[in-house]
């Protein structure tokens, strides 16, 4: 019996002791949980303090700013040759600004080139049907016209280039890779610069920023630190392709001359001396500085100033016509010195051109006719 009572006695204090160690052990499990678990719990939040001056200031000006910039999508038409019907297939996309009230929007021409058809998406998502109403190639500038209501049209603020410094701020705007609504900062790195455009007349005084600036941000704003508007985006300079911190855009100040004539003609009447020029492949052959005057248009000014084209005498020999080396002072090398000695100046406007005949160094006065004329 005494045995027996000792046995009981052991086996519970094997269950006891058994107990105990489970007991320790769920305990040190328990502890290892709940610190595990404070462990995957999300920090406390360190609550930021106010923007920095210059963060505050970039943020007004996008939220400013934005509703003036649209988003573009080209189109072009394609016929289903089973059922024969039309469609319009989207072509590419491209950012452009709102010019006034009246729903016209600004881009550049090469984001509309070899389209049929454009839609302009605003800051709100709503989407308009576009139409072209001018073009201007030489410049890389072009004007649509959508019909939305003006509680939807901000025009975006202008301001001026030929004040511009290197060095100062220069925001972008615009929907790069259909990213729609995207800012990126930076500032003028180099002014005068010179691009080449669609149609191969170069376009001069170009402003080159590091602000990013990829496919799909040509045609929209490029500002300065007060929101307004200082030129276009149009190119960037990129030997790989890709983005290489050389972003360039026309100055404001040629598209606030270059939009008025788009909206009133549709294009930029370009005035003219009322002469053709001898081609440059034969002019490169001659080698002499200036641009050789082929053939004098009758009746021009050109004409009337006395000028004189390619002539042959009576023994068949050939005489070089009048080489014209400056317009207004400035230096004429090749056409494209004269179509830009010739841009900004309108039809009736007399100017001082200074030409060669033979030897002998002549300055003339001719008043510019008008290339629809």
């Amino acid at each position: 019996m005494l045995q027996r009572n000792n046995t009981s006695i052991i086996l519970l204090a094997l269950l006891l002791l058994i107990v105990f160690v489970i007991g320790v052990g769920w305990g040190r499990s328990g502890k290892q949980l709940l610190e595990a678990e404070a462990e995957i719990r999300p920090r406390p939040v360190l609550e930021r303090g106010n923007f920095a001056a210059d963060e505050e200031a970039t943020i007004r000006l996008f939220r400013e700013t934005s509703p003036s910039v649209v988003f573009i999508t080209t189109l072009s038409l394609r016929r289903d040759w089973f059922s024969l019907n039309v469609q319009e297939i989207p072509q590419g996309t491209g950012s452009g600004f709102i010019w006034d009230d009246k729903g016209r929007i600004v881009t550049n021409f090469h984001v509309i080139q070899g389209s049929n058809a454009a839609k302009v998406t605003l800051y709100d998502h709503s989407t308009w049907d576009a139409k072209l109403i001018g073009t201007a190639p030489q410049e890389d500038l072009a004007v649509l016209q959508i019909q939305a209501p003006h509680n939807k049209l901000q025009p975006i603020p202008i301001g001026r280039s030929d004040d511009l410094r290197v060095g100062q701020k220069a925001f972008a705007i615009g929907n790069p890779f259909g990213l729609d609504q995207t800012l990126t900062t930076g500032v003028i790195s180099a002014l005068g610069r010179e691009i080449e455009s669609v149609t191969r007349v170069p376009i001069r005084n170009v402003i080159q920023t590091d602000a990013a600036i990829n496919p799909g941000n040509s045609g929209g704003p490029l500002l300065d630190s007060s929101g307004r508007l200082i030129g276009v985006n149009t190119a960037i300079y990129s030997p790989s392709g890709a983005y290489a911190g050389i972003g360039f855009a026309i100055p404001v100040d040629t598209v606030n001359w270059v939009i008025p004539e788009l909206i009133v003609k549709g294009k930029i009447v370009q005035p003219t001396l009322g002469i053709i020029l001898l081609p440059a492949q034969a002019a490169a052959n001659i080698q002499m500085e200036g641009v050789i005057i082929l053939r004098v248009v009758p009746g021009s000014g050109a004409d009337r100033a006395g000028l004189r084209g390619v002539q042959r005498d009576s023994m068949g020999r050939i005489h070089l016509g009048d080489i014209i080396t400056a317009v207004e002072g400035q230096p004429i090398r090749d056409s494209n010195d004269l179509i830009l000695a010739l841009e900004r100046r309108k039809a009736g406007e007399r100017i001082k051109v200074q030409v060669f005949r033979g030897e002998q160094k002549r300055q003339v006065e001719i008043e510019l006719g008008s290339s629809s004329s």
